[in-house]
């Protein structure tokens, strides 16, 4: 079977209410507004600010004294919260019985990412990983894709992508003629994007029954 390539951070798992829990302890932790929290997860955009521009935005708010705290919410909030869903697990366990090779491909510091790999057992459930810091590249760099096939030890043909950033997940696969899931949480895809995944699915289990289906 070909390889399926899997974003980590709000397709596998779900970052953002992580990170919401870890911002909203931290704040709390600070005697800081709880109203600010809206704000702090603005800042932090998703996971995709840099971190040294998420850091340099906080301690203008709020002075150099949260230092300690925000290093550890910045390093270790989302990773120490992050779950893995029963449904994903299974749909993945699922897709290896099939005999899909399985491959998270992930921006971001390898360190936090391989934490929430590890902590969610999901080290267990798929072949390998790539993470941009390692192979010192970022999707949609074409590199990163092609790291993760040679992770697999298989090639790009008859590939599938998924993933919820259209500009890193769906335009990566997209340059590479890869088939790409789009996992839009509800949302619209962006029209004004001159590219269009191949599947649209409301989360990363619908997606995976597709292509076990298909």
């Amino acid at each position: 079977m070909p390889l399926l390539m899997l974003d980590l951070d709000n397709t596998l798992v779900d970052r953002a209410a992580a990170f919401r829990a870890a911002a909203a302890d931290f704040l709390a932790g600070q005697g800081l507004p709880a109203a600010d929290l809206e704000w702090l997860l603005g800042v932090d955009a998703g996971g995709f600010a840099a971190r040294p521009d998420v850091a340099a935005a906080v301690e203008a708010r709020y002075g150099a004294g949260v230092r300690p705290e925000l290093t550890a919410l910045l390093d270790h909030g989302a990773a120490d919260r992050v779950e893995l869903a029963e449904p994903t697990r299974d749909a993945l366990g699922k897709a290896a019985a099939d005999g899909w090779t399985c491959v998270i491909v992930t921006n971001g510091r390898t360190r936090q990412q391989e934490a929430k790999i590890r902590r969610t057992g999901l080290d267990a459930l798929v072949h390998g990983w790539v993470v941009s810091e390692t192979v010192g590249h970022a999707k949609p760099d074409p590199a990163i894709f092609h790291a993760a096939a040679t992770t697999a030890g298989l090639g790009l043909d008859g590939a599938w992508m998924v993933g919820d950033a259209p500009t890193a997940d769906i335009a990566g696969a997209h340059g590479l003629g890869v088939r790409s899931a789009w996992v839009s949480a509800g949302k619209p895809w962006p029209t004004e994007l001159p590219y269009q995944p191949t599947l649209i699915a409301p989360d990363a289990v619908t997606a995976i029954e597709h292509l076990r289906q298909a």
